[in-house]
């Protein structure tokens, strides 16, 4: 996994087509409508002795990233988040009611939206409410991450979170050049990010991570390289890049952003290429997916041990727990099945008033959707996957079985990005880049006479 990455500008064009990023498999889109909350509520209450995963979604923001496409409401009148919060506790409380208290916590996570929209004491009421209908776990292998947008954070919000038991943190800069951030709406001087990372280091968070945005209006090479500089010298734990996919059609703020304004397509694929031969050199590890971690994060360490998982909180050391998503638009899993929330905040709302569970569109994965997820994930994750393997966990003949998916890899395979063997299906380093394509030759719901309804990999 430490090998240097393969740039291969040419080959990334041949395959950079529209795919899902497998942060579920099936994936949201395949998710079907609830009639009711029943079968949320059984898994839910089903016996099970693995430890949880809570996320919580706080959609408010006070400033709109015109790059957005995160369900989110742009509002500068804080008392609506104070409403929003009576509701969330009252999800709170329907779902544990339902939950085995004795079940750990082993990771938590506020997401947005903009969490420290909320104010320092709004902060601690809600870890309060948590922890007193929640067994949280508080040691060394305890994962419990916010997104801080720096431009909200008051004088003692970071000690706040640090004294709450918060001790990862997570904040989008996506560009230190002022004339990009002046195009996306989202002006945050250099001197704040060091000053935030700076009082992180101090008070004890052991991870930190930034996200850059790479294709927004104004970019170049020269441009995004000095960004990447002054970064790399900030020394974040973990980093991810994101490829801009510019859809105004359907993220309204987008169409506030000039299309004349955008890098062409070569010009795009080079500052990707900058980003990932710089953070190369400088020691990053790449794990996969835009996300890169230095050697010895955590990822990194449960990628070379392989124990790396990954779900809708993207690359994680705690797949084996239960996620259990609260607030508008989160989604749960939770054994075998997916969970979504109501997406607009008036229908959350009036199901939680009705004491109903806020289910919105719900899947529980067959016999083939986990095979499938196991191929995928572990090429995603490992970069390989054993035949023996799932042979022993589904009691099949997985070469049989999954033949017509490796014989699609047929032209990957001759490119030297794939290997298929009688033992394994591999990823090679020249290929690491482009897994999110193998694992596509995986996906029973893929359907490409469709109109592309996920972005780019590049």
């Amino acid at each position: 996994m430490s090998q240097h990455l393969t740039w291969d500008p040419l080959m990334i064009q041949r395959y950079n087509r529209a795919g899902p990023r497998y942060t579920s498999y099936p994936t949201a889109v395949e998710f079907t409508p609830a009639t009711s909350d029943a079968c949320e509520r059984s898994a839910l209450a089903a016996d099970s002795d693995k430890p949880l995963s809570l996320y919580f979604h706080i959609p408010f923001c006070r400033h709109v990233c015109y790059y957005c496409g995160c369900n989110k409401i742009v509002t500068k009148h804080r008392d609506r988040a104070e409403v929003y919060l009576a509701e969330l506790y009252r999800e709170i409380d329907l779902k544990a009611a339902l939950v085995d208290r004795s079940r750990p916590v082993e990771q938590l996570h506020l997401g947005g939206g903009t969490p420290t929209y909320l104010s320092d004491d709004q902060l601690r009421q809600l870890m309060t409410y948590v922890r007193q209908r929640f067994s949280l776990q508080d040691n060394e292998s305890s994962d419990f991450s916010i997104e801080i947008d720096p431009r909200e954070l008051g004088p003692d919000t970071l000690k706040t979170l640090r004294e709450l038991g918060f001790n990862r943190v997570s904040f989008g800069i996506q560009d230190l050049n002022e004339r990009v951030q002046i195009a996306v709406n989202r002006v945050q001087p250099e001197e704040m990010i060091e000053a935030v990372m700076r009082d992180a280091r101090a008070l004890g968070f052991r991870s930190i991570n930034i996200d850059l945005i790479y294709g927004l209006p104004h970019q170049t090479r020269s441009t995004f390289a000095e960004t990447l500089e002054r970064i790399i010298d900030m020394r974040p734990d973990r980093l991810s890049i994101f490829n801009y996919a510019h859809l105004p059609e359907r993220f309204m703020p987008q169409r506030r952003i000039n299309s004349e304004d955008l890098p062409d397509a070569p010009e795009k694929l080079a500052i990707f290429g900058t980003a990932i031969t710089s953070l190369d050199q400088a020691g990053y590890q790449y794990i996969g997916m835009d996300h890169f971690a230095l050697p010895d994060d955590e990822l990194a360490i449960a990628q070379q041990k392989g124990k790396l998982h990954r779900n809708f909180q993207g690359y994680t050391t705690h797949g084996n727990c239960d996620l259990i998503g609260f607030g508008v638009s989160s989604i749960s899993q939770i054994g075998s099945s997916f969970f979504q929330n109501q997406t607009d905040l008036n229908a959350w709302s009036e199901r939680l008033d009705n004491g109903q569970l806020p289910t919105m569109r719900q899947v529980s994965s067959t016999t083939d959707d986990l095979i499938r997820k196991t191929v995928i994930m572990s090429l995603l994750c490992h970069l390989t996957v054993h035949f023996d393997d799932l042979d022993t966990l589904f009691a099949i003949d997985s070469r049989s079985y999954l033949s017509g998916a490796t014989e699609q890899l047929g032209e990957m395979e001759k490119d030297g990005l794939v290997t298929v063997t009688s033992e394994a299906i591999s990823i090679t380093n020249g290929g690491r880049l482009m897994v999110r394509q193998a694992c596509m030759a995986f996906d029973a719901y893929r359907d490409d006479s469709e109109t592309p309804r996920f972005s780019k990999a590049i």
